[in-house]
């Protein structure tokens, strides 16, 4: 079985994930799942460094096709990749696959390429306490207030709610709050150390916290669970502001615009 050797770099506007080895049917999970983690950790932008990497066949470079519409969802982040070999860009110019995840020569012209509109970002931590629910509440109308988005308040208070409980009850870590803009799109993520995925259980009695995974997936446009580079997870999820489903701005070509 081939092995991929992973190493992430990060620069100001973008993480640069370098590959080397072989892709083939054997690494291939172990590259599709070091592509995601790198991009929990990416700002603006994933680049992947495939200078040093081989392929079985032309057919296993659909993972960076897969990878690139997975981030579409969450983090919201463009993937695109580089490489120095001449003979390896222009072969991978000429596949499908660069409809998706563009190829480039270096770093600085795939950070170039990145033409999403700049992604609002904020991060805080919060201690284990039985205020933290309520402070993160306060956080994420703060943000939402700043960015103008206010009709998106009541739902995200329902999904920071939910994933910060969810958080302090099923982890021993102290939650980490994001809230993210970019394109009309907001998400609202929560951030842990323990690496279990997350499992939104149903709320049975009016005595139980947590508001249970059909409201999650009732408000969300999306959501989900991805693992992290040092070892943790974050839970995620979306919504789309109604003025930008009006605009039809924030959707891929075919795509059928979403309400939250």
């Amino acid at each position: 079985m081939a092995e991929v050797q992973l190493e992430l770099i990060r620069r100001e506007c973008s993480t640069v994930l370098t590959l080397t080895g072989t892709l083939d049917l054997g690494s291939h999970s172990a590259v599709r799942d070091g592509l995601l983690k790198a991009a929990t950790e990416a700002p603006d932008g994933l680049i992947a460094d495939v200078s040093g990497l081989g392929f079985a066949h032309d057919a296993q470079l659909s993972v960076f096709a897969l990878v690139a519409m997975r981030l579409g969802d969450w983090p919201g982040i463009p993937l695109a990749l580089v490489t120095e070999r001449p003979e390896q860009h222009a072969l991978l110019a000429r596949l499908p696959m660069a409809r998706y995840a563009p190829v480039h020569r270096n770093a600085a012209e795939a950070e170039r390429g990145f033409s999403d509109p700049e992604r609002r970002r904020v991060v805080r931590s919060f201690p284990r306490s039985e205020k933290t629910p309520g402070l993160a509440r306060d956080f994420v109308t703060e943000m939402c207030e700043a960015w103008s988005i206010p009709e998106l308040i009541d739902n995200a208070l329902v999904l920071v709610t939910e994933l910060v409980e969810n958080a302090l009850q099923h982890t021993g870590s102290c939650p980490e709050v994001r809230v993210d803009l970019r394109r009309g799109i907001c998400t609202i993520a929560v951030a842990d150390d323990d690496p279990r995925p997350a499992e939104l259980h149903e709320r049975y009695t009016p005595t139980e916290p947590g508001l249970g995974l059909k409201l999650v997936a009732q408000f969300a446009r999306a959501w989900g669970c991805g693992r992290t580079w040092a070892g943790g997870k974050v839970v995620w999820a979306t919504l789309l502001a109604p003025r930008t489903v009006a605009g039809m701005t924030g959707t891929r070509p075919g795509e059928e615009p979403r309400f939250p």
